[in-house]
């Protein structure tokens, strides 16, 4: 399958000195793949496919932390 090799190539991917847009691109990139897996996952409840869409929602989540920055109280 295609798609999970584009799954684990995304998981490999490193993270670190990303611009701004490159994070944005990161998680929609996620948020793409999730729902694809998700769709093939209804259909065959593979628990394996279910791992796969947690490890990058996992990564989606961090990737979205970063961005959003952190809150300052005043």
């Amino acid at each position: 399958m295609d798609l999970l090799k584009k799954a684990r190539e995304f998981q490999k991917r490193s993270m670190s000195n990303m611009s701004t847009s490159d994070r944005v691109s990161a998680s929609r990139e996620a948020k793409s793949l999730v729902l694809s897996i998700n769709e093939i996952y209804k259909k065959s409840k593979d628990p394996y496919l279910m791992d796969i869409m947690k490890l990058i929602t996992e990564k989606k989540r961090k990737i979205d932390k970063r961005l959003k920055g952190r809150l300052s109280v005043i």
